[in-house]
């Protein structure tokens, strides 16, 4: 009876100390461990502190090759070496906006002149910190043995008169773009035409194959998809010739910009390298390009990326000119959906793209 108590009596001291030196490597694990998620509204905590990656969503409207450069700098690992993790998630029907005002992202691609509509009575604006895409990024696709005489102003206002366009979102750029044409041709956006304006921009190839409208506007890979489908042709009207354009910037909310400098300055820094390797390797781009969207041919990989450097789609720089702000507001006003006044400073700061290594 003896020695059992001394056995039992060993085996639980023994079990005690296990337990207690279980514990303790589980502390220690959590200290030196995985970083707790942070919300994506706040990601308040610095970039890289103790090894821990950020983690920060952005929203975009729809997945689209003129994006390359935000996914080159996710996929080659930009974001990561500077502390960063950054999730990008597709968010249509102007839901890329209106998710970084409830804070369920951390930034938006998209066009300033959506942030000045949603900073309508918005105590934490929406502030443009690093350019993208700097040409108006939209081309006009008649449906197959549609096309009109010429460009001139003439011509196009008799093609389009009358016609079904597939305008893409209310309120979204290529709609506005789009009413934007119609106005400077002398045409009633509401009467002379009809417009259907779907809230998913990537419907607009079936639109066209099944007859719903004549004409679309659309950007790759929706124009090579259609040309290979043998919906369309060419665009017969290119937005880009109207010259630069804030078209696709990246934008956070300012109380990102003056509680978290240090996070945006890393994720401005990330973007701009990422300009640089797709402006600068197109042999790169193109790879980058089919595996971002896989079920593109190689043909169709090519064809949108000769679209996007003979249009010289990508900023070269990071820069939000004033006057490439302008021609975008312009052309807001000029449809009458926004007509409030605007600053450049209140939309725009470019303090962490001049201040890029």
């Amino acid at each position: 009876m003896t020695i059992l108590k001394k056995t039992n009596l060993g085996f639980l001291v023994l079990l005690l100390m296990l337990t207690m030196a279980l514990a303790a490597c589980g502390k220690k694990g959590e200290t030196a461990g995985a970083a707790t998620p942070s919300s994506p509204a706040s990601a308040s905590q610095s970039s890289g502190t103790s090894g821990e990656l950020k983690k920060l969503v952005i929203a975009e409207p729809i997945h689209s090759v003129g994006y390359l450069p935000l996914y080159v700098a996710q996929k080659e690992g930009y974001f990561e070496k500077r502390g960063l993790q950054v999730e990008v998630i597709t968010a249509t029907g102007g839901a890329h906006v209106t998710s970084v005002v409830s804070g369920d992202a951390w930034g938006v691609i998209g066009g300033p002149e959506s942030n000045a509509m949603a900073n309508r009575k918005n105590k934490d604006p929406i502030v443009s910190v690093v350019n993208v895409v700097n040409r108006a990024n939209v081309y006009l696709m008649a449906k197959k043995g549609l096309a009109p005489k010429s460009n001139s102003k003439e011509d196009l206002k008799e093609f389009l008169k009358g016609k079904k366009i597939s305008a893409s979102r209310h309120g979204g750029t290529p709609n506005l773009l789009t009413r934007y044409l119609l106005i400077e041709l002398g045409l009633d956006p509401e009467k002379d035409v009809t417009l259907e304006e779907p809230a998913d921009g990537s419907t607009v190839v079936s639109m066209v194959q099944k007859g719903i409208v004549d004409l679309a506007n659309g950007a790759e890979p929706q124009i090579t998809d259609g040309i290979s489908k043998g919906v369309w042709d060419e665009p017969f009207y290119k937005f880009p010739d109207m010259g630069d354009y804030s078209y696709s910037v990246l934008s956070v909310r300012k109380s990102s910009i003056d509680e978290d400098p240090a996070t945006v300055q890393a994720f401005v820094d990330a973007i701009i390298e990422g300009l640089n390797k797709v402006n600068g390797d197109k042999e790169y781009a193109k790879s980058a390009v089919k595996a971002e969207f896989p079920t593109l041919s190689d043909e169709s990989v090519q064809a949108s990326l000769d679209r996007a450097y003979e249009d010289n789609l990508w900023s070269k720089d990071g820069l939000i000119s004033e006057s490439a702000l302008k021609l975008d507001m312009d052309v807001m006003l000029k449809t009458g959906i926004f007509t409030d006044p605007y600053k450049y400073d209140e939309l725009v700061d470019m303090q962490f793209v001049k201040n890029s290594k």
